[in-house]
């Protein structure tokens, strides 16, 4: 027996361990297949959206607004109320006989009562305010929600490209970097031969030693954009997708009108909805007030029976049914309904100047966004060439130096000149895909697909380890 139960343990414990390996294994294949690609904007969104507290904030807001409709839609139903006590009672009666003489009596006994009382609101003006400005309430919660998770992907996309950007400055530096050091070693290797010059070395020194302290600045700022990213997703961030030249096809806005774009904010900009149930609900507010000075009717049923047993009355019983309509008319109340009537008519004029202060404001941001994403149609257009030119004057100067006509210094001068214009080039483009998510947040299209929209634009590359 012994031996069997031994052979049993080992048997589990063999399971166990194959099990864990298992476990070990399965976790290593699933941290390969999540690492082997770059991680794109739609996957930093996702992270960021689970991650960030203001959105869960606003999701838990939205959650108890909407439990004001529900309290509303409740106060018009029927009220049923059941009351229910019992007493001990001791009785002491003092009396006088025909003779003056007093005499006192002591009797305890007990009594019950049970009352049921059933109230249906009929005309409650108050009631139906109430439930309006619940659904105001909701709808500006919902709205407000949006409006944060737009603000967010916002964010996102900012920090993405910035991070993008960084790491795009960092690789032109590397690669100026390395040109500076092959022209270097080339200036040396002509001074040894007799046909150079100790200028063209210094001057080559004098670029490289800059370049060096240029690609300190960009790894620092490499960390700093990939730390905002990590704040934001709660977790680490790999390798980042970068911009797909092939696939990138900058184009304008879509209708080519600001006031179009302005009409579609204007009706679904998640700001001004929000606004709007304010306003809306800034009204409501004001029939509530008003209610106060109108009566109430209610409907009303009870039933009621009282038990007693006392020395006039032993076993006594007492049952009472009524069925009617209460009305209550308000009279005077020392001018408190007037007072909150004013103040609510002050604060809806309040939420709606704050309504018009927005609309204007956010003609303005649209007209903003707008012109950012035509013009930087043609500003990348015009940077793309401008590569092209930088990459044939540097052919060119290179060429000259070979044959005596330029200098080192004109070479050089010529490769800050292209790496300046590729730097210009990659901002152009991460500056249009972040005014054209803009332009469409304000408008309040779907944010999804914005983000989407701007993913389908990155490369799907192997994650490689980054430096």
């Amino acid at each position: 027996m012994k031996r069997s139960f031994h052979l049993a343990q080992r048997s589990k414990t063999s399971a166990s361990s194959r099990l864990g390996r298992g476990r070990a294994i399965a976790l290593v294949l699933t941290t390969l297949v999540s690492s082997a690609y770059a991680q794109d904007l739609r996957q930093i969104y996702e992270a960021a959206k689970a991650n960030d507290a203001t959105i869960r904030a606003s999701r838990a807001s939205v959650q108890g607004e909407r439990e004001r409709i529900s309290q509303a839609q409740a106060q018009r139903l029927p009220n049923i109320s059941l009351s229910v006590g019992r007493n001990y009672n001791d009785l002491t009666s003092h009396t006088r006989d025909v003779l003056g003489r007093p005499s006192t009596a002591q009797n305890t006994y007990y009594s019950s009562n049970q009352s049921l009382t059933v109230r249906q609101p009929i005309y409650r003006p108050f009631l139906t305010a109430t439930l309006r400005q619940a659904q105001a309430q909701v709808a500006d919660a919902e709205a407000t929600l949006e409006k944060d998770e737009q603000s967010l992907a916002m964010k996102v996309g900012e920090a993405y490209f910035d991070a993008l950007l960084a790491e795009d400055q960092l690789d032109l530096i590397r690669a100026q970097k390395a040109t500076y050091n092959a022209q270097l070693d080339a200036s040396r290797k002509r001074l040894a031969a007799g046909y150079g010059v100790r200028t063209d070395i210094d001057e080559a020194q004098a670029q490289l030693d800059m370049t060096l302290a240029r690609e300190l600045e960009a790894r620092q700022n490499v960390d700093y954009t990939r730390r905002r990213l990590e704040v934001m997703t709660g977790g680490a961030i790999s390798v980042l997708a970068k911009l797909d030249i092939l696939k990138f096809s900058p184009l304008p806005p879509t209708p080519d009108s600001v006031d179009a774009w302005t009409q579609r904010a204007e009706e679904s900009s998640p700001e001004l909805q929000s606004l709007r149930a304010q306003f809306d609900a800034a009204g409501a507010e004001i029939e509530r007030a008003k209610s106060g000075h109108k009566p109430t009717l209610d409907a009303v049923a009870q039933w009621s029976r009282s038990n007693s047993d006392s020395v006039t009355s032993v076993n006594s019983r007492y049952d009472n049914k009524i069925v009617g309509l209460q009305l209550t008319v308000p009279l005077y109340g020392g001018g408190y309904v007037s007072s909150t009537v004013r103040q609510a008519v002050a604060i809806q004029e309040r939420a709606r100047e704050m309504l018009e202060a927005v609309r204007r404001d956010l003609g303005v941001r649209i007209h903003r966004e707008f012109r950012a994403v035509t013009e930087g149609v043609l500003k990348i257009r015009a940077l793309e060439q401008a590569v092209v030119s930088a990459e044939q004057a540097v052919l060119s100067n290179r060429k000259s130096l070979a044959a005596g006509s330029r200098t080192m210094l004109d070479v050089l001068n010529a490769e800050q000149q292209k790496t300046l214009s590729q730097r210009d080039l990659a901002q152009a483009r991460y500056l249009y895909l972040v005014a054209r998510m803009r332009l469409q947040a304000l408008a309040g299209e779907d944010r999804e697909a914005t983000v989407n929209e701007a993913s389908s634009w990155l490369a799907q590359q192997t994650a490689d380890k980054p430096e």
